[in-house]
């Protein structure tokens, strides 16, 4: 299969976001996605970009993405986080995956980042077994913390 790996363009974003509603599909979140194509132009592009996208093309469509974006460690300084790495349903188990996941892991070596961080929901088995054999370290006892909109606006007012 003759597939493309480039940086994400402006018109790219309606089939970025395409995809990112497949992953939530794939995760049964179908309802969660918020952004927008117009939310995914501003932040990614430009001066201040928020993130940075790389594509996978075939036949001129997208079929796969990577999402990442700089963090930084109190620990180790600049680190890259990937949010996402998304390929197309009919397109998985064609190296695609493999070739996006290579690129993010040039793209931080490159960038001279000390680590590449990322979460992986435990019961998406084929993604775990992907990260082990590539020889990223699973850590099992750390857990996620998050606190949307509804959350921080309760803590706000009841310690403000």
């Amino acid at each position: 299969m003759n597939y493309v790996i480039r940086e994400a363009q402006k018109q790219d974003m309606p089939q970025v976001l395409g995809l990112i509603k497949e992953l939530a599909d794939f995760e049964n979140e179908p309802d969660a996605v918020e952004v927008t194509v117009e939310d995914l132009v501003d932040e990614g592009f430009g001066e201040k970009a928020l993130f940075h996208c790389i594509v996978a093309e075939v036949s001129e469509e997208i079929v796969g993405i990577a999402l990442v974006y700089y963090r930084f460690s109190t620990w180790k300084g600049r680190t890259i986080h990937l949010e996402d790495l998304i390929v197309k349903k009919d397109m998985r188990g064609s190296g695609i995956g493999m070739a996006l996941y290579k690129e993010v892991m040039c793209y931080a070596q490159e960038k001279g980042v000390k680590r590449v961080e990322w979460v992986v929901l435990d019961w998406n088995t084929h993604a775990v077994d992907f990260y082990k054999k590539s020889g990223a370290e699973i850590l099992e006892d750390w857990r996620v913390v998050q606190m949307g909109q509804t959350q921080l606006h309760t803590f706000i007012k009841k310690h403000t």
